[in-house]
């Protein structure tokens, strides 16, 4: 039966999909209230659209799979209905394209076009560093760095998967505390069609810490209300991540050669 997930940021009537990974996952028998009230609350295609997310997100289904419609019902213990609304929601999101008289897949993204996405992302990033360095609350300055105190907890354990989930959130949220809808509709496309690149990225030896220490000073610089220094802090480190993505699949990496080890091997 389908075990509804807290907040994974992407619902079909409820809030738009963020790209960022579950923060917990909620067992009816674990949480029995919170359960009723995330089903009352959300629509049954939004709850299949979240597990789905999740699944994908988390690597169970992987670039270039294709996605069953009746596997994932009876997996989910829900009627196809629910699922084929899930597809399309996923589709608007970055996640799945789907074709005609084909099915539906999980989106590949190539080297070069993630290459274009981390361009994208160098500009939108340092737009947003210098609009939160001008107008973040302490508040919002708190909670960005306490994500960025859990990712060195992270660091320090070699945990990549809380890490990643840290990180995404930390990006998310300072994205939304621009106050630009549309800004955030477009940064969390692109942050989904980048999930595959970003956890390989991260699993570079030596990479977390370095990741951390861009984090801290990024926190740093809108603290201070450095306006430049903040763009600057978020330009750089979205080129860093570029920069990484290459070491780790090289410049003539396709789609069909995701994987970091193939990759290494056609070097």
């Amino acid at each position: 039966m389908l075990k509804p997930v807290a907040r994974a940021g992407a619902t079909t009537g409820a809030r738009p999909a963020s790209g960022r990974p579950p923060r917990d996952a909620v067992a009816p028998e674990d949480h029995p209230r919170d359960t009723i009230h995330l089903v009352r609350s959300n629509s049954l295609p939004a709850l299949v659209q979240r597990e789905l997310e999740r699944m994908i997100l988390a690597g169970e289904l992987g670039a270039g799979a294709k996605i069953n419609e009746a596997d994932i019902a009876q997996r989910l213990g829900v009627s196809r209905g629910p699922v084929r609304e899930a597809f399309r929601a996923l589709e608007e999101t970055g996640l799945v394209r789907l074709e005609k008289n084909r099915g539906v897949f999980v989106r590949q993204v190539s080297v070069r076009e993630a290459d274009e996405i981390y361009e994208l992302r160098a500009v939108l990033d340092e737009f947003v560093g210098r609009r939160l360095a001008e107008t973040a609350t302490p508040a919002q300055v708190r909670e960005l760095r306490q994500l960025q105190e859990r990712m060195e907890k992270a660091s320090a354990r070699n945990d990549v998967d809380t890490y990643l989930d840290a990180n995404v959130e930390f990006h998310d949220r300072m994205v939304e505390h621009t106050g630009n809808g549309k800004l955030l509709q477009i940064y969390r496309r692109l942050v989904n069609e980048l999930h595959l690149f970003r956890r390989a990225n991260l699993t570079q030896g030596g990479v977390l810490p370095v990741s951390s220490r861009e984090h801290r000073e990024i926190v740093d610089r809108i603290a201070a209300r450095q306006v430049a220094a903040a763009g600057r802090a978020l330009h750089e480190h979205a080129t860093a991540s570029r920069n990484r993505m290459h070491k780790t699949y090289g410049e003539t990496a396709t789609a069909e050669s995701l994987s970091p080890r193939r990759a290494a091997r056609g070097r």
